[in-house]
């Protein structure tokens, strides 16, 4: 089945089109992805902006238009974080409908982190059947712990990168203090994961989304994101923090002379790499296998399920 799946984040929007044939068919036609921040202020404020949601809406357009090209057999949208906190979501929800066509599946946390789990699955090595993946968002994240013969565990945090960065961070470079209250916040949340979950198993951590991608880019000095070397790829605890003493000593146009990282992130990936090394620490993990399968790839599996 040829199908067409867009992925409306708090930091960033993703498309993807692509012939989905489970269990194991799954090749990319098209896909393009931009950093549109649609939940700046949405933590404070409770509501989208008309701005972001112009930004997003003229993009969805364009996409809108881009697959129209294509024969599909079928089309998802969905939203996550910003949109279902937001107070005038339906304002959002009624303009895409009425300018793209497109009805937005607003996704809850629990179906977020099922979607991504079925998204991370399809696109791991055999030979690892049990993993905790974690999906860092620009809103919220996500936890899920996988094992087999038991269904799939998982909790949404009231964490995210964009979400962190406008409670806690005021200067660039931040402050130390501001890193201190940072883990402070991360460490509150990752306690109710030690409560949803008991003592962790020995299993690999999998890492999915645009900070652990854009980390394991930097930590190979990738002039340019290559999917085919991001994808599986073992990021050790220690780059990890290596990058973070790089990041902190920079501001943020500074940041963006670092390769790897893409403009948009220069602000957000300070927040995702404490997010992610806090979580290593926490749970003693050395390594984080990076998927570059996620949401985006699991929203269209699940469709291409429930077609076939």
């Amino acid at each position: 089945m040829l199908l067409a799946g867009i992925d409306i984040g708090t930091l960033t929007c993703r498309l993807l089109v692509a012939e989905v044939n489970p269990p194991s068919e799954f090749r990319v036609v098209d896909a393009d992805r931009r950093i549109l921040r649609l939940g700046e202020g949405v933590d404070q404020y409770k509501r989208l902006s008309d701005e972001a949601m112009d930004r997003v809406v003229a993009k969805l357009k364009e996409w809108r238009e881009k697959t129209a090209k294509y024969s599909l057999d079928g089309v998802v949208v969905v939203a996550t974080s910003a949109v279902r906190e937001s107070e005038n979501r339906q304002e959002f929800l009624t303009r895409v409908k009425q300018e793209t066509g497109w009805d937005v599946e607003i996704l809850s946390g629990a179906e977020e982190a099922r979607r991504t789990l079925l998204g991370i699955r399809f696109g791991l090595p055999p030979a690892i059947k049990e993993f905790l993946g974690l999906d860092i968002g620009g809103g919220s994240t996500e936890c899920i712990l996988a094992q087999e013969g038991k269904a799939p565990a998982v909790i949404s945090l009231d964490l995210g990168v964009v979400r962190l960065l406008e409670r806690v961070f005021r200067q660039d470079p931040p402050a130390a203090s501001e890193i201190h209250k940072a883990e402070a916040v991360i460490d509150q949340e990752l306690a109710n994961v030690s409560k949803a979950f008991g003592s962790m198993p020995r299993i690999p951590l999998v890492g999915t989304a645009g900070t652990v991608t854009t980390l394991a880019a930097m930590a190979q000095g990738l002039p340019r994101y290559e999917s085919a070397r991001v994808h599986n790829y073992e990021l050790p605890l220690s780059t990890i923090k290596r990058l973070e003493q790089d990041l902190i000593t920079k501001v943020g146009p500074q940041r963006l002379a670092m390769p790897g990282l893409e403009p948009g992130r220069e602000y957000v990936i300070v927040v995702g790499t404490i997010i992610l090394r806090r979580v290593m620490e926490t749970f003693g993990f050395e390594t984080c296998l990076v998927s570059d399968f996620g949401l985006r790839e699991g929203i269209l599996v699940d469709l291409a399920t429930k077609r076939s």
